[in-house]
């Protein structure tokens, strides 16, 4: 059991390009200062929005905790760049879906009172780790989605060999290939015809997108194989939660591994994610 979080510095992240979260914002902002508890922006934030900040890493630095106001991208991007810091994450959804992020702006209020008061939980969600390795350097990165081979145009396909703890294990051939983490599988795997994962496994999920054979299918396997992907394409790309992308060809190696720690999710105590999968994917509507 994680030890109750003593929380003195808030620091907080809004979506991009929506200067409108200004309001809610200040919102949040109030009800942690009810607390005493001095509230941190990023200095991107801050700048939409019209106060003063300061640069990411020292917001991180110096937070207990990092509030995302927005929706599960910005939640995202945020846990991913966040990751060396290791700090609590609490979703605010100022956006549509929110799978990850699920407190409501109506639910603002209660929540953080909540959170003074020690009824919360915190979910430590799997990451992926990749290591893209080229000739002259080499790129470490974190994803908390997924991390997908592409092609690099709508009128090319991509041919990607997957080897499993350095043994040559299938080669794909298509559209691309997902690998993707248990959080991840209700995204871009799910749209590929990929598993639904419960969120707290460790476990790999490998989906080919839109694949040339029909006998290619996706695969669940444990988190604690290495995986590592080559390809003879002159360039194919690496896109990490659909945010960020490399350029990948015939002298890269990527390897995709667990991150040693997970990212740190706030949640409400009673949140189910089975109910969160029925409702947001509309599933039983024939009942």
């Amino acid at each position: 059991m994680e030890a109750e979080l003593d929380i003195k510095r808030v620091g907080i992240v809004l979506r991009p390009s929506t200067p409108e979260l200004k309001t809610l914002f200040f919102q949040v902002k109030g009800i942690f200062e009810r607390y005493g508890a001095e509230v941190l922006i990023d200095s991107i934030s801050a700048g939409m929005i019209g106060v003063l900040g300061q640069d990411f890493t020292s917001m991180c630095e110096a937070s207990d905790i990092l509030v995302c106001i927005g929706g599960d991208g910005t939640l995202i991007s945020l846990a991913r760049r966040s990751y060396k810091y290791h700090k609590p994450i609490l979703g605010i959804n100022a956006g549509t879906l929110g799978f990850l992020a699920d407190i409501n702006p109506s639910e603002i209020e209660g929540f953080i009172d909540k959170l003074y008061s020690g009824e919360y939980r915190i979910d430590e969600r799997m990451m992926i780790k990749g290591i893209l390795k080229g000739k002259a350097d080499e790129k470490v990165f974190y994803s908390f989605n997924d991390i997908v081979i592409s092609r690099p145009s709508i009128s090319k396909m991509v041919k990607v060999d997957a080897y499993i703890d350095k043994k040559w294990f299938n080669t794909y051939y298509g559209d691309g290939l997902i690998i993707s983490t248990p959080t991840g599988s209700t995204a871009y795997n799910l749209a590929s015809g990929g598993p639904v994962t419960f969120p707290l496994t460790d476990a790999f999920i490998l989906t080919p997108i839109c694949p040339h054979s029909l006998t290619q299918r996706p695969l669940v396997m444990p988190a604690n194989f290495e995986i590592e992907i080559k390809t003879p394409e002159k360039i194919s790309l690496v896109i990490i939660d659909g945010q960020e992308k490399y350029e990948f060809g015939p002298n890269d190696t990527l390897i995709i591994q667990k991150a040693s720690i997970g990212a740190r999710l706030i949640h409400r105590i009673e949140r189910n994610y089975f109910d969160v999968l029925r409702d947001k994917l509309s599933w039983g509507q024939c009942r």
